[in-house]
């Protein structure tokens, strides 16, 4: 049997557990069956070894310039992926597309795929921190929340575990559900999870709090940060007096709701300012800000620097530089 030949393109700062949830799925089919079922290379832009997010350096085993028979390329990106999204890179992706490869994407590789011009008419996904970006650049993508998406020759994965399950899923379609569950069981991954499955914790788990009413108006804030609800709209609906929707939000989550439904929306303007090229009064706008030089106060209030600073943002750093604030 001919062994199927996968390509990853280890974007610098990539995520290490994403990477290891699409690679070590194929090693343990190729250990379980005693046979290379699986060969693979490992691709870098400038054919420069790149840093994983962690420090750990990895040398590319192939060259993109030459990258011989491919059945499928997967990107691998993390942090600052919009700073590696080069004219160059979306080039060469286009070409193998062309040659009929079939590529893949895993955490932040979706916006590459994108960007390329890959990803139309398909369904697509990413991790959920990049949803609201790709969906900003892209309004006419197909983006779904789910786990992982496999659309014709095109797979996108949300990263870390979920890259498991999908390639759990491509190895049962290739070689059987046998051998895929024999690898889930490697992982000590109990369940092979459907694409559907959520990307996220339940907004019950992740705020530790079970009053249905409280976990209504979270999420009515959550569906309206660019068209911002008064206090009075959202208490009406969730069906409460606002005197009753500050006490809950008070005893709860010792906030009142207007400064939690503020954060929701300042943390989405972060998002959108470090992985997308929207001008700040853009950013601005998507985030319910009438006025630019009301959100640069809020947003310096919340983090401590200006939405130009949080664009700026490498390795953890923040510097001042001047910049006009386009309007």
């Amino acid at each position: 049997m001919t062994p199927v030949e996968f390509g990853f393109l280890l974007i610098p700062q990539f995520s290490m557990l994403s990477f290891s949830g699409v690679l070590e799925p194929l090693r343990m089919a190729n250990r379980l069956v005693e046979t290379p079922l699986y060969r693979w290379r490992m691709f870098t832009p400038e054919n420069r070894a790149a840093p994983a997010s962690n420090g750990l350096l990895f040398e590319p085993t192939g060259r993109m310039e030459a990258p011989g028979a491919l059945d499928t390329l997967i990107v691998v990106a993390g942090i600052d992926a919009n700073t590696y999204c080069t004219p160059d890179i979306l080039g060469w992706l286009r070409r193998l597309a062309g040659g009929g490869v079939n590529l893949g994407a895993t955490s932040v590789g979706p916006l590459f795929l994108a960007r390329a011009g890959l990803l139309d008419n398909h369904r697509c996904t990413i991790h959920w921190e990049n949803v609201a970006g790709l969906r900003e650049e892209f309004p006419l993508l197909n983006i779904t929340d789910e786990l992982y998406e496999i659309d014709g020759q095109r797979l996108t994965c949300s990263g870390g575990t979920a890259g498991l399950d999908m390639m759990m899923h491509l190895i049962g379609q290739r070689h059987g559900y046998r051998l895929a569950t024999a690898v889930a069981e490697q992982c000590i991954h109990p369940e092979i999870r459907k694409s559907q499955a959520s990307q996220r914790l339940s907004l019950r788990n992740r705020l530790n709090v079970n009053n249905p009413h409280l976990l209504a108006a979270i999420e009515c804030m959550e569906l309206h940060l660019e068209d911002t609800l008064s206090g009075a709209q959202l208490a009406s609906q969730v069906g409460l007096s606002v005197r009753q929707l500050n006490r809950l939000f008070r005893s709860n989550l010792s906030v009142p709701p207007g400064d939690f439904y503020m954060n929701l929306r300042l943390e989405r303007a972060r998002a959108l300012l470090e992985q997308t090229s929207m001008p700040v009064a853009e950013v601005s706008l998507a985030c319910g800000f009438a006025r630019t030089s009301h959100f640069i106060r809020r947003f310096r209030e919340r983090f401590g620097h200006t939405p130009v600073a949080a664009r700026r943002h490498q390795r953890g750093r923040y510097v001042e530089t001047p910049e006009t604030v386009r309007t």
